[in-house]
């Protein structure tokens, strides 16, 4: 169950980042932004990819610690 687990967190992590990356190209090339309502909206996205990514780290810390 662990190797499921590291293998389902990596590529989760993988996406997000992913995804993370074409939120900011979205806004840099202008494509996201039409109001200035959508591009609050863009950067908001982005803000909680790195709040989800920042409770991966504690998370790990924390299985890590409890192991």
């Amino acid at each position: 169950m662990l190797v499921y687990g590291a293998a389902f967190e990596r590529e989760l992590a993988k996406l997000i980042a992913e995804r993370r990356k074409t939120l900011i190209e979205n806004i840099v090339s202008g494509v996201a932004i039409q109001t200035m309502e959508r591009y609050r909206e863009q950067v908001g996205r982005i803000a909680e990819l790195d709040e989800v990514m920042s409770l991966f780290e504690v998370a790990n810390k924390n299985v890590s610690e409890n192991l």
